[in-house]
């Protein structure tokens, strides 16, 4: 009997004293339970670590954080994950660590260069399988992207693998969990090896590790799931390299899954950068109403302020629907009429603007004053300003510089106009936290009379859809056309698109969800003539 460790972890990018610190108190308290205990991927330094990886003092630090390690490693058997120079190049390790000393690493074979992930940059491919042996079970050794390719688990279980252990950094998109439990278990059953899957957990900048790291047994059937975006250390009973069952969490539905990630992408990036707390805008709208219910369900309400602005174009329900939301929810909440600032400004440019119509000029200086009210908040307080704007919005700039951009995360950057509606539904399946009539009002920025979203837009559900197109799967303006959408529709929103890319670099980070988010994962220059 063989009795291995999940280490389901939550750490910190950079902090290598601090995440060897963390190996060394699992190892103890699991000392006497478990034979091995399997980390993530790049434990000592987090995923990713970026450019902190051509420091020399990395290096050094890794360096350090192993010798500690290795010293800690008696009478258990640790595999952990990091990067490390050998004969003047950079390898993605994972040390077999015991009896005081790093007995073997294994080097990461396959190195994936697309999406967030750009490893190639950093890092050369190993070549070669290791297989360990503890006990009565020879275990082998891949990394993360390594199992999604046939060679590094052929090779392993050439060597005489009876389990193979697979140290991972794979963070959530929409279906990403299902779809890597169905890879591994076909490839345990291809190439009859038990496979422990070890997976990374928490926020980091715009990624979500979520976690549900798990085990397939040699056909393929699932022995063991951990719990979905929390820390966990799971014990799994293994004779003769097949495992026992032992719990399986549940698999949250779509839009539970969408919902705790922004949650716990929220939490780690607002704690993980020193901060206690966030302040954003509530206007009474949708988008501003589920990052308030994001807010607190990642913070606690007693770390989370709500301020309503109107102007002379604010409806009066758009008051009450914020503060009622406000209140149900726990949290500080103040009105401060931006009409004093706005009439100032008006005033200050009324020689300048004399001869003119207005226009979106007066509406971004709206946005731009509710962006300072904010902004002086934040600075006092010390609380991080959330940004309310949503994927959609942000694709076609719809969103005001300087204004609703302003601010230090964006948890909706990435989640789509009917996404946000459907989470806001599902935020409600117990109690009522954000108001029917936000749900139900047809969204508009309120920057003048009688303003309505679809002025401007398309309606959401071809908007989205267009979106998801030529955003996320890089259809071209004809294959959309082709998919049953009007060419000057397509043609229109693709240029917003294309044009709108300025704004989006100005943007604050938020949290990665679909395939193709903003950010490190959608590369485009700002000038261009493609």
């Amino acid at each position: 009997m063989t009795i291995v460790a999940l280490a389901q972890l939550n750490l910190m990018v950079g902090d290598i004293p601090g995440n060897a610190r963390r190996v060394i108190d699992t190892a103890r308290r699991l000392h006497g339970k478990a034979d091995i205990v399997v980390f993530p991927e790049l434990t000592l330094t987090g995923y990713p670590p970026e450019d902190l990886l051509l420091r020399p003092a990395c290096d050094a630090r890794v360096d350090s954080a192993l010798g500690e390690i290795a010293r800690a490693a008696e009478g258990i058997t640790l595999v952990v994950g990091y990067p490390a120079v050998r004969d003047g190049v950079r390898y993605n390790i994972a040390g077999v660590v015991r009896d005081g000393v790093v007995e073997s690493e294994y080097r990461k074979m396959e190195l994936p260069n697309y999406s967030v992930f750009d490893e190639r940059r950093y890092f050369e491919p190993g070549d070669s399988a290791l297989v360990f042996r503890q006990g009565s079970v020879e275990f082998g050794v891949t990394i993360c992207e390594d199992i999604w390719f046939d060679k590094p688990v052929q090779r392993a279980a050439a060597a005489g693998a009876q389990v193979l252990l697979n140290l991972n950094a794979s963070p959530f998109h929409q279906d990403k969990a299902a779809e890597r439990e169905t890879l591994v278990a076909d490839r345990a059953a291809r190439f009859n090896v038990s496979v422990v899957y070890v997976n990374l957990v928490g926020g980091q900048d715009e990624l979500v590790f979520d976690g549900g790291s798990f085990v397939v047994d040699a056909n393929g059937k699932v022995a063991h799931r951990a719990a979905f975006f929390e820390e966990s250390e799971s014990l799994l009973v293994f004779h003769d390299g097949v495992p026992c069952v032992a719990d399986i969490a549940r698999f949250p539905d779509v839009d539970e899954q969408v919902y705790r990630t922004l949650v716990l992408g929220t939490r780690d990036y607002v704690r993980k950068n020193g901060f206690d707390s966030v302040v954003l805008g509530l206007s009474g709208g949708i988008d501003s109403a589920l990052t308030l219910a994001i807010a607190v369900d990642a913070l606690g309400p007693e770390n989370v302020e709500t301020v309503a602005m109107p102007s002379r174009y604010t409806a009066q329900i758009s008051g009450q629907d914020a503060l009622q939301q406000a209140q149900r929810m726990g949290v500080r909440h103040q009105t401060i009429s931006i009409e004093p600032a706005f009439r100032a400004f008006l005033e200050m440019l009324s020689e300048t603007f004399s001869g003119t119509e207005a226009d979106i000029t007066e509406e971004n200086i709206q946005a731009r004053c509710r962006g300072i009210l904010l902004m002086a908040i934040s600075n006092k307080r010390g609380r991080m300003l959330l940004t309310t704007g949503n994927k959609s919005e942000m694709s076609v700039g719809y969103a005001t510089l300087y204004g609703d951009m302003a601010g230090g995360f964006a948890p909706l950057k990435d989640v789509p106009k009917l996404l946000v509606y459907r989470l806001a539904r599902w935020r409600n399946r117990d109690s009522e936290a954000i108001p029917k009539r936000v749900i139900d009002r047809p969204p508009s920025a309120e920057l003048r009379a009688d303003q309505k979203d679809t002025d401007s837009l398309p309606d959401y559900e071809t908007l989205d859809g267009i979106l998801a197109l030529y955003v996320e799967q890089d259809r071209s303006p004809d294959e959309i056309i082709a998919a049953g959408f009007n060419r000057a529709l397509v043609e229109r929103v693709t240029g917003m698109v294309d044009h709108n890319e300025y704004k989006r670099r100005q943007a604050p980070p938020g949290i990665k969800i679909t395939r193709r988010a903003y950010g490190r994962d959608r590369r485009y220059p700002i000038v261009s003539g493609f």
